[in-house]
């Protein structure tokens, strides 16, 4: 895949980094490179009539100052919770999906931004697996950017890889929504890196996941790194109630397990589609036509719009029981889900977050 750009801005302190250079000898000539003491601010769209979608044609390269470290945004107490890390090495990404979330959260600052220092992320998961020497942790590059879009020109996967090789209780979860695999190829994994898309039938694809890979090209992209030595896994989220969708999904399926064997699959998630009322705004404002956007929903106890629980829970069961029957036994989650609707789907209670969170590292 490809994505346009229309600039790349370099803080002027990172101006002789590794990234920079780097982005600077794979960067086509056409697309200036600009040199400033604020890259952030420079690149801040004003006067367009979206911002988000011109901020996404703008890479930044600049030092993050906040530590890279944190737990998944999407963990709350009221939620059956996964385990996942996430590793905060950029902000934004080149794609626009209808439903996505960054549409809200940073939009007032929506320049794709790549921190120049990510190697110091290197120093906190070291600390990390260091304080607790016993658990296996899964960290994950892919929820404020997805792991792999504009990895051509960063190459930041191949330091990634090379630090993740060495880490016995630490695995590596690259999430995507492209095909861009080129840098992964050339590498061996060593059994800790994980590689991840979200799938989506192809009539969410369409109205939706504006400039990503077709739902085809991520199986067969999944298929490649698979044979190359990653583990692959898969995420339904969002899990979208549209007429025909019962049909949509289980083609879906079968169009995966067409590629890939039961057991070659790590592990899978479900997730149905929410929305904040402020995303909910954002969403219809800038795709008006996506039928996507128009279906029923009620608000959630967490405040979120949500599809109406049990047209949710039959599209969970409808995909989780496709699997069952096909042989899949890797583990499964529900994300931003409570322990109610895991035990309802799957027949039993959620494992503990620590739990869950090490049997899907280990997997």
């Amino acid at each position: 895949m490809s994505f346009e750009l229309d600039s790349v801005m370099v803080e002027e302190s990172e101006r002789h980094c590794a990234l920079a250079e780097q982005v600077a000898s794979a960067l086509a000539p056409s697309i200036p490179i600009i040199y400033t003491a604020d890259a952030r601010g420079a690149a801040r769209p004003e006067n367009v009539a979206d911002p988000f979608a011109a901020g996404k044609r703008r890479l930044v390269i600049a030092r993050r100052n906040s530590p890279f470290l944190m737990g998944c945004p999407a963990g709350s107490a009221r939620f059956a919770c996964c385990g996942y890390l996430v590793l905060i090495l950029a902000s934004n990404c080149p794609m626009d999906c209808s439903y996505c979330f960054l549409q809200e959260f940073v939009a007032d600052n929506p320049a794709f931004q790549v921190y120049s220092n990510y190697a110091d992320s290197f120093e906190e998961l070291d600390r990390l697996i260091h304080s607790a020497p016993e658990r296996h942790f899964r960290v994950g590059t892919g929820e404020l950017a997805d792991s792999l879009a504009f990895d051509t020109l960063t190459r930041l996967s191949c330091d990634l890889i090379e630090f993740f090789q060495t880490r016995e209780n630490l695995t590596l979860e690259l999430k995507t929504k492209t095909d861009e695999i080129d840098n992964l190829l050339k590498l061996d994994p060593r059994g800790r890196v994980l590689v991840s898309w979200t799938l989506s039938p192809d009539a969410v694809w369409r109205s939706s996941e504006h400039r990503t890979a077709a739902p085809s090209a991520r199986i067969t992209a999944a298929r490649a790194v698979l044979d190359a030595g990653y583990k692959v896994a898969f995420h339904f989220d969002p899990v979208i109630a549209y007429p025909g969708a019962d049909r949509d999904y289980t083609r879906l399926i079968d169009d995966l397990l067409d590629i890939l064997a039961p057991h070659e699959i790590a592990f899978f998630s479900l997730g149905g589609l929410r929305m904040t009322p402020t995303l909910k705004s954002a969403a219809r404002r800038r795709f008006p036509s996506d039928p996507m956007l128009l279906g029923e929903e009620v608000a959630a106890s967490d405040g979120r719009l949500r599809t109406f629980t049990p047209r949710r829970l039959a599209l969970y069961r409808l995909i989780a029981d496709k699997f069952a029957r096909a042989g899949v036994k890797a583990p499964a989650y529900l994300c931003m889900e409570p322990a109610s609707i895991h035990e309802r789907v799957f027949g039993s209670a959620p494992p503990r977050s620590a739990l869950l969170g090490n049997r899907l590292a280990s997997a």
